[in-house]
């Protein structure tokens, strides 16, 4: 009785080790994971020339401010625009820029400090306070609210400007520094970011221990939530920084005054002024140098507030 179950096991084994392994099938991937892998360095090339391209679409004009620079008005039209001229003229025209109907481009770039350092603060602080209400806070009509923040950001800048315009003539504010830094304050992209962050970044049990241990709401958001809210109140700052920085037709519509005009509007009168063949000297290197040195600042705030960024975001990395 025992031989005839033997028998029929065996062909059983035999079927199992006749049967082709496993190993058939993955030599029929074998085909597609080199097809894939062909395709990697491929899209690795194509993703690289990208790259290079939009790295020379951003720092192309930047290369040519730099070189334009070095160069006198003569050799700004008689040189190749990508590459030095015989002689090196920057350092006079740096003195030609900071000696221009006596020394204006100095008080220019001191209005634009001023105003962007303010604005960009305050717009900061603000949209870092409402972006934490929204996130941690329900209040009758705060979607709402939040809904016309984000329909606010859609509005484009210029189609305020003749509105805000109007709102500060009548309070008398225009001509004023005031006129820039105000509107400059409000930031609803800010607001929006702020309230995505601190959604994230301020858990909710970090509040409740504060709300048990008698903190107040204030003492909380300034000594618990502000620190995990850096990065993104420096991620505000930076980009408001910028913009006010860059602006020009608030201040052209708001300022009259020569010695209250930012360093974008005072260039751009040089510029009417050079093509206009006014004045006893081109100011065309003047007018290149000038807004080469207006770069200059905000590479600086950049570098500086860079750490600030990584050291929060790495804090928040390592906390999750």
């Amino acid at each position: 009785m025992n031989a005839p179950a033997q028998v029929g096991t065996t062909p059983d084994r035999t079927d199992a080790s006749s049967a082709p392994p496993r190993g058939g099938a993955g030599s029929q991937r074998t085909p597609r994971s080199r097809r894939h892998s062909s395709d990697k360095p491929r899209r690795n090339v194509l993703v690289t020339v990208l790259m290079l391209c939009a790295l020379a679409y951003f720092l192309l004009p930047l290369y040519w401010v730099a070189i334009a620079s070095t160069k006198s008005n003569a050799d700004l039209f008689s040189t190749f625009g990508l590459w030095f001229a015989d002689s090196n003229s920057f350092v006079e025209n740096v003195k030609a820029v900071f000696t221009t109907q006596d020394g204006v481009f100095a008080l220019w770039m001191r209005n634009s400090v001023v105003y962007s350092v303010v604005s960009a603060v305050g717009a900061a602080l603000l949209a870092t306070a409402a972006g934490y209400a929204f996130a941690k806070y329900r209040f009758p009509g705060g979607d709402a609210l939040f809904s016309v923040v984000l329909g606010a950001v859609m509005i484009p800048m210029t189609a305020l400007a003749i509105p805000t315009y109007l709102l500060f003539a009548n309070a008398n504010l225009t001509n004023t520094p005031w006129a820039i830094i105000l509107p400059s304050l409000v930031s609803p992209f800010g607001v929006y970011l702020m309230r995505v962050y601190a959604a994230g970044a301020v858990d909710d049990t970090l509040i409740e221990a504060g709300r048990v241990d008698g903190a107040g709401e204030l003492r909380i958001l300034f000594q618990v939530s502000a620190r995990l809210l850096v990065p993104g109140l420096v991620t505000v700052l930076l980009f408001q920084l910028v913009a006010t920085w860059n602006n020009y037709f608030l201040p052209l519509i708001m300022l009259n005054s020569p010695e209250l005009y930012p360093l974008t509007v005072g260039l751009a009168q040089w510029q009417g002024a050079a093509a206009g063949g006014s004045g006893s000297s081109p100011l065309f290197s003047s007018v290149i140098t000038g807004s080469f040195i207006s770069i200059i600042p905000l590479v600086v705030a950049f570098l500086f507030l860079q750490r600030y960024w990584q050291s929060g975001l790495a804090t928040g990395g390592v906390k999750g």
